[in-house]
């Protein structure tokens, strides 16, 4: 496939700063080449459909025209999957809907933006890592093993659904499949992790809600850790900002508010095939993660 455009978003630039970290010095310790999108916009993210659905849709699109007309690239890597799934939502809208291309188009020369064309392909890092160097060539660039430990490979929500919008996926072998995604763990599998089976792979950390509802939230969080802990995951691996953080704060609520303590560390793969490859846990920003995994993986010899 070759360079991509790069499309951090707003949470890689705030608290998926370890993300976006990690992702930066993976793709290049890779081999892989990237450039980030200038003058980029936030996607829409959760709450703008809110005012009208269209408005998300054409902040999306305006994120591809730029990587298109002003850049040059034909596939965007989003690794947030609000991102992901905004501009795979957009994608869709404006190939499904000739209203939907029209109203978004209509507003870019409007707004003197970039006119997008539906000429841009979105892609989550996992599907690029995948697609660009697979099992085989993640295996190649190790350096290190992780050494056997038991990682419980979350995807959250918004990675496979709506099924409509990711037309690539459930397309037989080799494609990553919206049911039961796996890409992830077969990356980290290359690396020498041993993948944890649990139910909770897809299911809602409640992200959405954190301000507005926050114990519901706290809740669906503690089902999936206490899922992967009843598994015998010793880390969850995530692939989305808004899970990990998710996740790490309402870890620490469920035990200073109401007692419930884990002990299953929260880390982006982004950072376990970075420790594979040898690069420092400083490096992928280990260290700025809320979820102190550092004693772990000296315990597993990784770092």
């Amino acid at each position: 496939m070759g360079k991509v455009a790069y499309y951090p978003g707003c949470a890689l630039e705030g608290s998926g700063g370890p993300y976006d970290k990690s992702t930066r010095v993976l793709v290049k310790a890779l081999g892989l080449d990237m450039e980030t999108i200038s003058d980029y916009n936030c996607c829409g993210a959760m709450e703008v459909k809110n005012i009208h659905p269209m408005l998300q849709t054409y902040l999306s699109s305006r994120v591809m025209a730029l990587a298109s007309q002003e850049m040059g690239y034909d596939a965007v890597m989003a690794p947030c999957n609000g991102c992901y799934h905004n501009l795979k939502k957009a994608e869709y809208e404006t190939a499904t809907s000739e209203k939907a291309m029209q109203t978004v188009q209509d507003l870019a020369r409007k707004a003197d933006d970039p006119v997008y064309q539906g000429d841009v392909r979105t892609l989550h890092l996992l599907e690029w890592l995948m697609e660009d160097l697979g099992i085989e060539g993640i295996k190649q660039k190790m350096k290190k093993s992780l050494n056997g430990i038991k990682i419980a490979n979350y995807y959250g929500c918004m990675y496979t659904r709506p099924r409509q919008i990711f037309p690539e996926k459930d397309q037989g072998e080799g494609s990553e499949s919206s049911y039961k995604p796996h890409f992830m763990d077969d990356l980290l599998g290359a690396a020498g992790a041993v993948n944890i089976d649990f139910p909770l792979k897809t299911a809602c950390c409640g992200g959405a809600h954190t301000l507005s509802d926050s114990d519901t939230s706290t809740q669906l969080v503690l089902n999936i850790i206490q899922a992967a802990e009843d598994a015998g995951a010793e880390v969850i691996a995530t692939e989305c900002p808004t899970c990990h953080s998710g996740l790490e704060m309402h870890q620490i609520r469920a035990e200073t508010e109401f007692g419930i303590k884990s002990s299953v560390k929260v880390i982006y793969f982004t950072q376990l095939l970075g420790l594979a490859l040898g690069l420092s846990p400083r490096k992928l920003g280990v260290h700025e993660n809320i979820s102190d995994s550092i004693g772990l993986l000296k315990e597993k010899g990784i770092v």
